[in-house]
């Protein structure tokens, strides 16, 4: 395919990156290939990030094919956003767009779940009962959050008793910041959670730590606080050059690591919260709790038997090749996304690297040509350390760093450049992506 990107500028783009690794359009006289005739049936469960942005670009790839788009939910979440609702630094409504905003004309949106799929016959059903047969098919449904894994927990909870939790929608993310607010006012004892699942965005919890713990600082309200992150294994980040820099920011700020502390249930009633440790279980009380569920794929993949038979088992991502994320079983499918079971990748920079590959390989496929591009694990998370200051930190499948803007951003430095990035940039660049214009 033609690289919508400035070849002289590289891949990522050297003006055309913004935060998070999703990259805006730069201007070029390059111009797509005529659009290819087929009368392919194309069917993607999931209308988040990566189901827009493909069925976006497939309908300018595709003269006749059949594009369908089934998900029932109303509403698209920019999820990215959700951090800095929890913080106070956003509103609610700055996540919420219409799933239909998004979709082009051309593309049939079933606003239902997908509730079965059968590989053999290459069939998708929804939960009223249609039928629809597919040549090729992309499952980008996202993950859901298993709240019911943690033993006295309810999302009602949510902005009550001290309790957060950000990941789960807008809603959720504001009466976060409700009861962060009052943590950040009076203090106390603050533990920061991480799932020992996989996870979207895995810096997340990273972020909601810092920026609770600075907004208290800039209140004066240091003094106050005892911070604690619960590791969920003996790493602060999954990329080791980053978790030590942030082991290092934490000795800073006082802030104290708890490796290999999974959170398994809550007392709300009594602030207290019990943590599986490789010593056994431990009990904490606290004054502020953040809540990450452990994250899975959706129950309709996980019986599809389209999941990995031999790894990630209680959480059943999809089997497929790290590069083509083609199934390795059933190669007319296709994970992308959150769902893909891959190494890395659950974040929304890694979905605009991914869009691409699966672009290419069903255009490729439908065109009789091979394939070219590849993932290679691009993930970036715009590190915000605190109001105003962030890292940006790119990495790949090796954890190797692939800064987009070597020798002028640092990825391991806090720069008000990459705080402007994630804050103001991410969004414009995001939706130019849902668009497939980036």
């Amino acid at each position: 395919m033609t690289n919508s990107l400035n070849p002289s500028i590289g891949r990522r783009g050297f003006l055309g990156l913004a935060a998070g690794g999703a990259a805006l359009v730069v201007s070029t006289a390059e111009t797509q290939a005529a659009p290819i005739p087929t009368n392919a049936k194309i069917v993607i469960i999931g209308a988040g990030a990566g189901g827009t942005a493909l069925a976006n670009r497939l309908v300018e790839r595709l003269n006749g094919a059949q594009i369908t788009i089934i998900d029932p939910r109303p509403q698209h979440l920019y999820q990215p956003g959700l951090s800095l609702v929890a913080a106070g630094l956003k509103p609610a409504d700055y996540v919420v767009s219409q799933t239909t905003d998004w979709l082009p004309s051309g593309v049939t949106l079933i606003a239902e779940k997908a509730a079965a799929i059968d590989p053999d016959v290459k069939t998708v059903a929804t939960e009223s009962g249609q039928v629809l047969t597919y040549d090729f098919l992309v499952v980008a449904p996202g993950l859901v959050l298993d709240h019911d894994a943690i033993d006295g927990f309810t999302l009602d909870m949510v902005g009550t008793n001290g309790i957060g939790s950000l990941y789960a929608g807008p809603e959720y993310a504001a009466k976060t910041w409700q009861a962060a607010s009052k943590f950040t006012e009076e203090g106390g004892v603050g533990l920061f959670t991480r799932p020992a699942t996989e996870m979207k965005c895995a810096g997340a919890p990273l972020k909601h730590t810092f920026l609770i713990d600075d907004i208290a600082r800039r209140a004066g309200n240091a003094g106050k606080m005892d911070v604690h992150y619960m590791a969920n294994n003996d790493s602060l980040f999954g990329v080791p050059i980053v978790s030590e820099k942030v082991r290092m920011l934490f000795g800073d700020r006082g802030i104290t690591p708890n490796y290999s502390h999974v959170l398994k249930s809550i007392d709300a009633g009594a602030k207290r919260a019990t943590f599986t440790t490789e010593n056994g279980e431990v009990e904490r009380d606290y004054d502020y709790l953040h809540v990450i569920p452990p994250q899975r794929a959706p129950e309709v993949i996980r019986q599809s038997g389209l999941s990995w038979a031999d790894k990630w088992t209680d959480q059943g991502w999809v089997q497929c090749d790290k590069t083509t994320l083609r199934h390795l079983r059933y190669p007319d499918i296709w994970a992308l996304g959150d769902v893909a079971g891959v190494p890395k990748g659950k974040t929304a920079a890694s979905v605009k690297w991914q869009v691409v590959v699966v672009e290419d390989q069903i255009v490729s496929t439908i065109a009789g040509a091979d394939p070219t591009e590849t993932y290679n694990g691009y993930t970036s998370c715009p590190m915000i350390t605190r109001v105003g200051r962030a890292m940006l930190i790119e990495f790949d499948y090796d954890n190797n760093l692939t800064p987009s803007f070597p020798g002028i951003i640092a990825p391991l430095e806090e720069l008000w450049i990459s705080w402007l990035m994630k804050e103001v940039a991410l969004k414009a660049t995001y939706n130019a992506m849902l668009r497939g214009k980036a």
